[in-house]
Order: structure tokens, then C-alpha cells, then sequence
């Protein structure tokens, strides 16, 4: 069965953005794009909200023909190219893409079922609200949590909406050298 990977910046106090969306408080460097690189590898499809979607579109597919790209642009967006995109969307239902699912009804119902198929595991990179929906019927199986050193006071919280506890085994932490601290956690069974 494939698995529904999270990787998600967080705040402190447990905010993925601030009370505008702004990510402008969240810190990486290419030791963590190395380590998304290795989910990639490890994925052939990722799964979006609407908004996180139109982001990424509007970013990744030419991203690599930029000039002078780095390493991590060109390889995601290499990888962003080929996969296939899910996205949870009701605006957006109807709408035919290329190598693009959309859902917008029976959402868990939908997602089960990609889970059943043959694959490589299904990442989610923000997303928040697509998150928020997802962890109610506990359909994500594992948590990259990059703990960002501030606190935001306000803003998107990481965990809404949540009706039942979700118990969850750390299976490993890393520090990277800018001060952000990956938490990795599978859904304890």
C-alpha cells in the first residue's frame, strides 16, 4: 500500500503560516532540499490544495530553465514534472491537465483508493488546509516536521479541525546547520 508522506515547515507554536500565509519566517539550506530530494526519489505523486497548487504550477514546471538554477531547483523540478499531481480542489473540479487528478467529493473515499494502487508513496508539501482535512480521517502515514525556530503568535495552524487523538511514533530528529529540526513520526498503530 503507498503512504501519504507530510513535509511541512512549522513555527514553534505550531503555525505553517502566518496570519496572511507568509512563509517569509521559514529557514532551509541544501542539506534539507537533499533530504526532500530523497522523499522525492521515493514518490511518484504529490498531493496539493488548491492554493499550494497554483503556487507550485506557477514555479515548478520551468523552474530548471531559469537561468543559472540551482541543484535543488533542477531536480524538483524535474521530479515535479513527471509525477502526478493530486489536487483537493472544488473550484478546480472538471478541470482536465495533464498527468493532474482533481478531487472534490469523497475525499477520503478517493484518497483510499489512490493508496490502493501500485506506486511510489504520495507526498504533501504544505498544503494546510488539504493537511488539515487529510488528518481528520487519518489518512496521512508519515510526518517530516521542519520545527523553525520562532515563534509566530498567529497565523495558519498546523493542526485543525482534529476530532480524534492521533497517536504518532518519532522515528528519527535532524538538526540542520540553519537551526531548523526535522521531526520525522509515523502513525502509531
Amino acid at each position: 500500500m503507498r503512504k501519504i508522506i507530510l513535509s511541512m515547515h512549522t513555527s514553534l507554536d505550531g503555525f505553517v503560516g502566518g496570519k496572511n500565509g507568509e512563509l517569509d519566517w521559514i529557514k532551509f539550506n541544501d542539506e534539507m532540499f537533499d533530504l526532500v530530494g530523497k522523499f522525492s526519489d521515493e514518490a511518484d505523486a504529490a498531493l496539493y490544495g488548491r492554493v499550494t497548487y497554483q503556487m507550485m504550477e506557477n514555479y515548478w514546471p520551468t523552474a530548471a530553465d531559469k537561468p543559472a538554477p540551482t541543484k535543488h531547483e533542477i531536480e524538483h523540478s524535474n521530479w515535479y514534472n513527471k509525477v502526478t499531481k493530486i489536487v483537493l480542489s472544488r473550484s478546480m473540479q472538471g478541470k482536465h491537465l495533464s498527468n493532474t487528478i482533481f478531487i472534490s467529493e469523497n475525499i477520503p473515499n478517493e484518497i483510499n483508493k489512490l493508496k490502493q494502487q501500485k506506486g511510489k508513496d504520495i507526498l504533501i508539501f504544505g498544503s494546510p488546509t488539504a493537511v488539515h482535512h487529510l488528518m481528520q480521517f487519518n489518512l496521512i502515514d508519515d510526518f517530516w516536521l521542519f520545527l523553525n525556530p520562532i515563534i509566530l503568535g498567529q497565523g495558519i495552524p498546523l493542526f485543525a479541525g482534529i476530532k480524534d487523538k492521533i497517536k504518532l511514533k518519532l522515528l528519527t530528529t535532524k538538526e540542520f546547520s540553519c537551526g531548523v529540526t526535522g521531526l520525522n513520526y509515523t502513525i502509531d498503530k
